[in-house]
């Protein structure tokens, strides 16, 4: 069985999008106006694509659902994460997303619970949940638009973590560069569009009533915990009922023991080599690869940052 499964994924023009991902990657964009690089993604119609070994050509979907002992037979019918990167040139709409509940209810769909890991080296902001501490109030002032009273704008630096839970308003600000690690899922929530016209001159389209149905006073659930061992520094960014996100800082050569029952990995900084049962691959920033479950340990050299993540339960 195959150990580690390099993955190229898609891009998606957007609005707000900008020609950061070909900067800064070296990734080459459909335009100038791409917004995100869904880079590890089992979606139906933007999954991604193996690149190496035996599924060379095939999609994560398609391997996900055929050969599913390479991710340790798990009870999940479809990829459950989705990972991208996200490059806002411009403001995002202020938005938010369904729980499970509503999901289910009223989108034929899982809700959407995600998590964000600043990229971006210049200082920006986010708006990540309200100013105040009860629904009805928030209703009110949604009513009144009363925007900048409302919204709980956040200053952001390179290496900050989010954990943005399904119910909470937020907002990705212009100058920001994200990767996002979120439930498989793509229902959003438009509350606020800043009145801004698209490319034909109409209004965007907002979700106001289930906007404010979808809304939850969620309070800050960031408990990072930093853990400094021989050649590597993590943490553990978040440990949630959907997934489980860590940090790791690598300074030269680490082993690793494979602990979950496959792995989602995303290079985010640096450059070095993954070493796998005899077999070596360079890796690099902007590299996404999974590792299966077929793989016990591997070995990574270099000077790199990695994002590692895991669906909860596989």
């Amino acid at each position: 069985m195959e150990k580690i499964l390099f993955l190229e994924g898609k891009f998606s023009e957007k609005i707000w999008g900008g020609s950061r991902l070909k900067i800064e990657y070296g990734y080459e964009i459909p335009s100038d106006n791409t917004g995100e690089y869904w880079a590890i993604s089992g979606m139906e119609g933007e999954s991604s694509t193996i690149l190496n070994g035996a599924f060379e050509g095939k999609s994560l979907r398609e391997i996900y659902k055929n050969d599913p002992e390479l991710f340790g037979s798990s009870k999940e019918e479809y990829f459950p994460l989705l990972v991208k990167i996200i490059d806002a040139a411009d403001d995002l709409s202020i938005q938010v997303h369904p729980d499970d509940e509503m999901g289910a209810k009223y989108e034929n769909s899982k809700g959407k619970t995600e998590c964000w890991y600043i990229l971006n080296e210049e200082p920006s902001s986010i708006i990540f949940g309200l100013n105040v501490d009860k629904k009805e109030d928030a209703i009110r002032l949604i009513d009144q638009r009363k925007w900048k009273e409302l919204l709980r704008e956040v200053p952001t630096n390179k290496g900050d973590f989010f954990f943005v839970r399904a119910g909470t308003v937020h907002a990705i600000k212009k100058g920001s560069l994200i990767l996002e690690i979120q439930q498989a899922s793509d229902i959003t929530y438009r509350l606020y569009d800043y009145d801004r016209k698209d490319a034909n001159g109409k209004l965007r389209q907002l979700h106001l009533e289930k906007s404010k149905k979808a809304i939850k006073i969620n309070k800050d659930e960031e408990k990072i915990k930093i853990i400094s061992k021989d050649g590597y520094d993590e943490k553990i960014l978040t440990e949630n009922e959907y997934f489980e996100v860590r940090e790791f800082k690598i300074k030269n050569e680490v082993v690793f023991e494979r602990k979950k029952s496959y792995l989602l990995e995303s290079v985010v900084e640096g450059s070095g080599e993954i070493e796998i049962e005899a077999k070596t691959y360079p890796i690099k920033k902007g590299d996404f690869f999974l590792i299966t479950n077929a793989a016990k340990e591997y070995k990574i050299k270099g000077n790199l940052t990695i994002i590692e993540s895991n669906p909860v339960g596989a």
